[in-house]
């Protein structure tokens, strides 16, 4: 499933949200409706899109109700960095089919701890 960090305006901005928000080892991102495929999605990921680009992703926990009528996303808090790729912005969140999503960084490479702009910079270059 793929969703916009609205406000975010890179990796260590979401970062930075997912830890602030993390309680419990969970965050939580409130919609207004259950997805239909809820129950697939149980043990996928959430990916994010930074500036038109998938950049990170989180482990799907679970689906919590809440009083409002509204569904939290329980997420894990661990967000893991994946290979840029290009992916137009929208609304609320889509699925995202296994074949569609980016890999994780291997970070044994050392690509993953390459700072964002350069990181960025080589990807635009198609260098990585």
């Amino acid at each position: 499933m793929t969703r916009v960090a609205v406000g975010c305006s890179d990796y260590p901005a979401l970062e930075a949200r997912i830890a602030a928000y993390a309680a419990g080892g969970e965050v939580r991102f409130p919609t207004r409706f259950k997805p239909k495929r809820a129950n697939e999605l149980v043990g996928g990921k959430l990916h994010f899109i930074v500036r038109h680009r998938l950049v990170a992703r989180v482990q799907i926990l679970r689906f919590d109700d809440r009083s409002d009528g509204r569904v939290d996303i329980v997420c894990a808090a661990d967000l893991e960095r994946v290979y840029p790729q290009p992916k137009r912005a929208h609304q609320g969140w889509r699925y995202l089919t296994d074949a569609d999503a980016p890999k994780g960084l291997s970070y044994g490479s050392g690509v993953g701890e390459l700072p964002p702009e350069l990181y960025r910079d080589l990807a635009e270059l198609s260098l990585i």
